[in-house]
Formats: C-alpha cells, structure tokens, sequence
C-alpha cells in the first residue's frame, strides 16, 4: 500500500458558488475536491474540534462506531472519473475474536469528515495524485488573503 498511495491532509476551506472547496495535498501539491457547502462546514468543525450543540450525523456514525469496536483505519480517494472524485473507507474492527478490516465505497466529503473528527489519516492513489492539476498557487494566495479557513 505504501508505494501506491501518498499522505495528504487538508491544507484550506473555502467557501465557492457550488458549496465549499476542500483543499487538500502535501508539501508536493494541492488539489480542489468540491463539496456541498454543509460538509464544507461540517470538516471545518471538525478540524477547529468547535463543540456543536447536538451531535452532527458523522457524530452519530462515530458514536455507533465506537459501541461497536470501529474506528476509521484510513481514507483512500481513489479517482477522478467525470468530474466526480471517489473515496475508500477503511474501518477497522476490534473485539473478542480479533481485528478485523472492512472497505467501504464512500464520498470523499464523508470520507474526510470521519477522517478528520477521529484524527485519522488521508491518503489519494499515486495514480490520481499525478493526475490532478497543482493548485498551491491558489492556496497561497487565499492564505495571503486570509479568507480561507486553513489551518
């Protein structure tokens, strides 16, 4: 898995016309994933760890997981394909009987949401990384600005 894949994380948030774009890369690059505006806000909770009022849906999914032994392994996004990227779920399962891992098909939103409350790593296929266009440009200069949500 190692040579397959590379480390990202989330480098900035910031609001677009469709919703949010979710900046995400290395020292190497950055690339845009688009996300509906609420998962947008929803990541930028989870990176700030802002206490919420009552649990968000990927707090309950991760209370759930919790009671049942799951935690978030890891996060692959693993292609781009007509505009839309795809991500895999990687849960692992302890108990009785042992660990156990499952794969799960999941948008790259909910994938970096789960990833990013539970401090997880994020990683995109090497295949995909080539792939996608650089914009850290773009990044430093929203950062210069200060109008994006970056850590």
């Amino acid at each position: 898995m190692k040579n397959d894949v590379v480390p990202i994380e989330i480098r900035g948030i910031l609001p677009a016309n469709s919703g949010a774009a979710i900046f995400v890369g290395n020292d190497d690059k950055v690339f845009v994933i688009q996300v509906e505006h609420n998962m947008g806000a929803i990541i930028g909770m989870f990176l700030r760890d802002t206490p919420k009022e009552r649990p968000l849906t990927h707090d309950l999914m991760n209370s759930v997981f919790k009671g049942f032994g799951i935690s978030v392994e890891r996060v692959v996004i693993t292609e781009l394909r007509n505009g839309t990227y795809f991500a895999r779920l990687i849960l692992k399962q302890e108990n009785e009987l042992g660990e156990k891992l499952v794969e799960i098909d999941a948008r790259p939103s909910d994938c970096l949401a789960l990833a990013t409350a539970q401090k997880k790593p994020v990683y995109v296929t090497s295949t995909l990384f080539n792939q996608v266009e650089d914009m850290s440009k773009w990044l430093d200069e929203i950062n210069e600005t200060g109008s994006s949500e970056a850590e």
